[in-house]
C-alpha cells in the first residue's frame, strides 16, 4: 500500500491483507492511500482519532463531534464512496475493478480550527479478503462446530488466493501489453532515426557536391 500527499507519494510496508498504522493530519491536509484489490473483494476499514493537548503535550480521545470524511475510487477514478463520519468510523466497500483503489480521509469540522496547531492523529485498520469475515459470528449464526468453521476458513482462504492470482494475471497481462507496446515505439523510433540520418546524409553529400561543383573543384 501507498501513502500519498498532495505532491508527495511514500510506499508502506504493509502486509496483505490486514493492516494498520497511525499517522497525523493538519487542520486542511488530506491523507490518501493507494491499496492493489482484486476484483470483488470486501475492503473493511476502521479508524478512530485523538486529538493533541496542549496542556499535557500528548494526544487524546477526539470529541464526538468532529467530522472525518472517507473517499474512495477505483482504479478508473471513480468514486464509489464518499461519506462523512464521526471522530470514530468504519467503512465497508467492495471491488468490482482489480486495480489500485484510492482511499482518501480528512476532517472537514470546523473544530479543527480550534485545536492547538491543528494536529489530529489517525489510527487506521485496512481488512481485506476473508479477513474481513467475523467467524465467531458466523459460527454461532450457522451453528458450526469447530472443524466445519475451520474448513469454512479455508475455503474462504482458497477462494481469496485464487482472486490473488487471477489479478496476478491481470497485472502480467497489462504489464506484457505496455511492453509491446514500448517495444514497438522504440523500434518505429530507432527506424524513425536511421531514415533521418540517411535522408540527412543524402542532403549533405548533394549540398557537398553543389558545392565543389560551383567551386570548379570537381
Amino acid at each position: 500500500m501507498m501513502l500519498c500527499t498532495p505532491g508527495l507519494i511514500l510506499t508502506l510496508a504493509w502486509i496483505y491483507p490486514s493492516s494498520a498504522l497511525y499517522f497525523h493530519i493538519g487542520e486542511t491536509e488530506k491523507k490518501c492511500f493507494i491499496e492493489e484489490i482484486p476484483d470483488e473483494t470486501m475492503v473493511i476499514g476502521k479508524y478512530r482519532t485523538q486529538l493533541w493537548d496542549k496542556q499535557t503535550s500528548s494526544f487524546l480521545p477526539s470529541t464526538p463531534g468532529l467530522g472525518m470524511h472517507v473517499e474512495i475510487k477505483d482504479p478508473e477514478t471513480k468514486i464509489i464512496l464518499s461519506r462523512q463520519y464521526g471522530s470514530e468510523g468504519r467503512f465497508t466497500f467492495t471491488s468490482h475493478t482489480p486495480g489500485e483503489h484510492q482511499i482518501c480521509l480528512h476532517s472537514n469540522s470546523t473544530k479543527m480550527v480550534l485545536f492547538a496547531g491543528g494536529k489530529l492523529r489517525v489510527h487506521l485498520d485496512i481488512q481485506v479478503g476473508e479477513h474481513t469475515n467475523n467467524y465467531p459470528e458466523i459460527a454461532a449464526k450457522d451453528k458450526l462446530t469447530e472443524l466445519q468453521l475451520r474448513v469454512r476458513q479455508l475455503l474462504d482462504q482458497v477462494e481469496q488466493i485464487q482472486k490473488e492470482q487471477n489479478y496476478q494475471r491481470y497485472r502480467e497481462e497489462r504489464f506484457r501489453m505496455t511492453s509491446e507496446s514500448t517495444n514497438q515505439r522504440v523500434l518505429w523510433w530507432s527506424i524513425a532515426q536511421t531514415l533521418i540520418l540517411i535522408v540527412t546524409g543524402i542532403w549533405q553529400m548533394k549540398h557537398l557536391k553543389s558545392f565543389f561543383e560551383a567551386k570548379k573543384l570537381v
